[in-house]
This record gives C-alpha cells, structure tokens and sequence, in this order.
C-alpha cells in the first residue's frame, strides 16, 4: 500500500529514510498508518534529534493509552454505542476509529495539529470509517454524550483540561499512563489496563500500564 502522500513528506522532513507502514494493533481489529520500526533501531542523527523534538510526530505512533483506550472501546462498546463522541487530542486517531466500530452514532477527532487531523482522516480511511474533524475543542457546541481522552496528561499543564471537558460532553474517559494516580474530585480511576506504545519505544514498565479514568456531569 502506498503511504498516504502529505504524512509521507512530512515525516521524511523529519527523520529522512523514515516509511509509514500500515500496522495492525495487537488485541484489537484496527490498523494505522505508523513510523516503520526499522527507524526505531538506529542512532538519530543531531539534525533529526533537533527536528523531532522541535515538532514531534505524535500522530505516527500508536501511543499507549490510546491502544488501551481502543481495547477497552472492544470490549465495552456500551460507553459509545448510539452516541455523539469527541476524541480529544485525537494523535492518529485510534481511539475515535475504535469508537465508531463500537457502535458510535458520530464521532468527531478533534486536534490542534494539521497534521494529526490529516492521520486521522487517512487512518480512517484504512479502517473503513467515517469521522468528523475539528482543531479547536472549544469552538464545539456542548453536544456530547462522551469525550475520549487518551495520551494528552504527558504534559503537566494539561491536567487544568481535566476541568474542561465536562463543558463540551456528558461524560469523559480519560487514559493515561504517564500521571501514575492524579487526583481529581470529578474523576473515579476504573482500573488499570496493559499496552503498549508503537512502534516499541522500549519504554519502562510503568508506562505499558495505562490508567483509566471517568467523570459524569453532575
């Protein structure tokens, strides 16, 4: 399969031999367009370390908590079957895909980064799905029966989101395996699920181990 052009480009921008190739997810029915892991086992060169870290390119991995997020979707498709869904700092969008195989009446990936929204479109495109596209969450209309969260905690400053959500959507799941057990009142952990993120970063032990958590409008 030919790689979907615009994210090509981008990532050779980036790191220059690096292909996205289309990846089945382990324990789940979905694939995405991902960073091939051959990249992921060699030394990066300083001009590429510059240039990822200056504009990462979250949306050509399959992080963690997304992954679980996706699993738990599977399994559970209760938490979105017939309902309006909002996938918040979509990435590659995996969670929102996993969504709409779940039964989900619309589901909307939302994402400040391009180039994520293009991810999300060609990822949807491979899983024979349709989603919704929007880069500013707080333009949405309060219209959501859920909002999906997954990989956004990683940044210490995000957890005044936690707060934000609820103003757009019902209800909100919110994965994470970065923050081991953030406290907040609004928010109940509902367990604790395994994954991984991929391409395999090699990441320590406590990062396969996602946290799941939910919060309803009072």
């Amino acid at each position: 399969m030919t790689p979907p052009l615009d994210l090509q480009r981008a990532l050779s921008e980036l790191i220059g031999d690096a292909h996205l190739v289309p990846c089945p997810l382990p324990g789940t029915e979905l694939s995405l367009w991902l960073l091939d892991a051959d990249n992921m086992d060699r030394a990066f060169s300083p001009e590429e370390t510059r240039r990822i870290l200056h504009e990462p390119p979250y949306w050509s991995f399959c992080w963690a908590s997304g992954l679980a997020l996706a699993r738990y979707l599977a399994a559970n498709p209760q938490w979105v079957a017939g309902k309006r869904v909002l996938d918040f700092g979509a990435g590659s969008g995996v969670a929102a895909i996993a969504a709409v195989k779940a039964g989900a009446q619309e589901v909307v990936a939302c994402d400040l980064d391009p180039l994520a929204l293009a991810s999300c479109r060609a990822n949807a495109e491979l899983n024979g799905v349709q989603l919704g596209y929007s880069a500013d969450f707080f333009a949405e209309a309060d219209r959501f029966d859920l909002i999906l969260v997954a990989d956004v905690l990683y940044d210490r400053a995000n957890l005044a989101l936690l707060d934000q959500f609820l103003t757009r959507g019902r209800e909100a799941l919110v994965a994470d395996s970065r923050v081991r057990d953030f406290q907040h009142p609004a928010y109940q952990r509902l367990g604790i699920l395994d994954a991984l993120t991929l391409p395999d970063l090699a990441e320590p032990w406590e990062f396969r181990k996602v946290s799941l958590y939910h919060s309803r409008r009072p």
